[in-house]
């Protein structure tokens, strides 16, 4: 069969790890954006855009850092589980 158990944890893994690489590449993006659109409000040339940048990468990485803890926590959870049903 196609979608078995085994196949859908691969898709599984497969989705964990786009969507992690999009909410880095999403906080860049926001980030870039509003500082440039700031920048060309206030006319602050490139202060804005610098500043927004950094705070866009480091909140890319902060919410990939988190998405790594949920999946280690599920992964932690299920083994206890399993290791429950063993004995």
């Amino acid at each position: 069969m196609l979608f078995n158990r085994k196949n859908s944890k691969h898709f599984e893994s497969l989705g964990i790890a786009s969507v992690m690489g999009l909410q880095l590449v999403s906080g860049v993006v926001v980030g870039f954006a509003m500082g440039y659109y700031l920048d060309k409000y206030f006319g602050t040339k490139p202060w804005l855009t610098l500043i927004f940048l950094v705070f866009g990468i480091i909140a890319g990485y902060r919410n990939m850092f988190r998405e790594m803890q949920r999946i280690q926590k599920k992964e932690a959870e299920a083994d206890a589980r399993n290791n429950a049903e063993e004995d």
